[in-house]
């Protein structure tokens, strides 16, 4: 199968130019740094005139709910949501039931993502109080890193014991993934808050109750032990201003910012409610913007979602009661593209945060990039096409966004997964199938 993308502005590595993509079976063989298409005979020509092509989105960081929760998600269902939104890979975290804290169950995800992903997967392997000894039987090369929860009661995904996260920072084999909250300053403010208002309450105090402090009491204790044991750290889902002090200096302690806390601030919960409740919280104005600002100058490395869907029944409810996290993927990049629009950032940088420094930071082989000889995970994307969120555009099984309503100007035209055409102009190859992802 020899498929040829022509007329198109290609940005790639710091450089946009026009020109043409050959791909051949799964691979991108060809790139042509000249406005006029190669002749040649092609089993299939894409004419993307008037359209960027960008290396597939790499999304570092979620949650599909499969195996055990998926009423709410699966691989099927969200990978589907991906491909739709010009992410063609993903890695999973390990909060699922069973959750992915022994090799069985690490093994069981691989075998159903073979089964249903429509675009490429890994799986990160959960640390616990009891699973360290289980580090040296990882596969470094099948395995994006060790998700460590330093302050989130995920069922015994909680890392409390001071000796259990020296060993986790000791032993670790590859990066640690960081949830970090302060789990003990968590408690102490949800009573302070049930005793000022109420059992459970309004969604407005979830950033008291996840507050600032917590975040950076956490974030403050990962770093330090990523220091005194030389290991590579990663921050999930950075929020505050005061945490980006510790990042942009040391190439192996880097931050991830995710889009929704790039998007709303705590304003924005007297409109959404509770359908923008995650953790950790949505924090200040301030915050957001330095979040933003932290997007060019080095402190943030990466761009995720923390996609996370729930039933909408199971987002009704206060600061207690609601469940936290929100389906994002299908719209992650063209809500980056907008703050592209915005100025907030360069369209090169976004490709750098959204892909090449994914591929980078977790070693990813042959992906996240347009290179001679690596897997063709592209996607197509036109400006200046304006477009609303509706519910029957939304392909999460839960069927909410917290976009719904919002109008985007950018559009994912296609995709390109190993080559394949997976999504294009609303059509879906349903009988598509992505590829485990390997590393080093």
């Amino acid at each position: 199968m020899k498929t040829l993308i022509y007329n198109a502005t290609i940005v790639n590595e710091g450089c946009t130019f026009r020109g043409s993509l050959v791909i051949e079976n799964k691979y991108i063989s060809e790139i042509i740094n000249d406005p006029i298409p190669p002749r040649g005979t092609y089993d299939k020509r894409v004419d993307a005139t008037g359209c960027f092509v960008l290396p597939g989105v790499i999304d570092d960081h979620v949650h599909f709910r499969e195996p055990g929760l998926t009423q709410k998600a699966d691989i099927e269902s969200e990978s589907r949501a991906a491909a739709y939104g010009g992410v063609t890979t993903f890695f999973e975290m390990p909060n699922t039931i069973p959750q992915t804290t022994t090799l069985e169950a690490l093994n069981e995800k691989h075998a159903i993502a073979r089964r249903k992903s429509h675009i490429n997967y890994s799986f990160f392997f959960g640390a616990t109080n009891t699973n360290t000894h289980l580090f040296g039987e990882l596969d470094v090369h099948r395995t994006p890193g060790i998700k460590l929860f330093m302050g989130s009661s995920t069922g015994n995904m909680l890392v409390d014991s001071g000796q259990v996260l020296e060993q986790v920072f000791a032993t670790a084999p590859m990066l640690i993934m960081t949830h970090c909250e302060d789990a003990a300053l968590i408690s102490a403010n949800t009573r302070a808050a049930q005793a000022k208002y109420g059992e459970d309450p309004a969604i407005i105090h979830h950033p008291e109750i996840r507050s600032k402090e917590a975040c950076y009491r956490s974030t403050s204790l990962a770093v330090m032990l990523a220091k005194r044991f030389d290991a590579r750290l990663h921050v999930a889902h950075l929020t505050t201003e005061r945490e980006l002090e510790f990042f942009g200096t040391d190439p192996h302690i880097t931050a991830e910012a995710v889009v929704a806390h790039l998007l709303f601030t705590q304003d924005d919960y007297k409109t959404k409610g509770a359908l923008i409740k995650c953790n950790p919280a949505i924090k200040e104005t301030h915050d957001r913007d330095a979040l933003r600002r932290a997007l060019s100058d080095g402190c943030i490395t990466v761009i995720g979602t923390d996609h996370a869907p729930h039933r909408i029944e199971e987002k009704q409810g206060g600061c207690l009661k609601a469940a936290s996290g929100m389906p994002m993927i299908q719209f992650s990049l063209v809500a980056m593209l907008g703050l592209v629009d915005e100025g907030v950032l360069t369209l090169k940088r976004m490709v750098e945060l959204m892909s090449h420094a994914p591929s980078r930071l977790f070693e990813v082989r042959e992906r996240g990039f347009i290179r001679k000889g690596y897997k063709a995970d592209l996607v197509i994307v036109r400006p200046h096409t304006p477009w609303t969120v509706q519910e029957d555009i939304i392909q999460s099984r839960c069927r909410w966004s917290p976009l719904t309503g919002h109008t985007f100007q950018w559009q994912v035209e296609s995709t390109f997964c190993n080559g394949n055409l997976v999504y294009h102009k609303g059509v879906f190859d349903e009988n598509s199938k992505g590829e485990e992802v390997l590393f080093r």
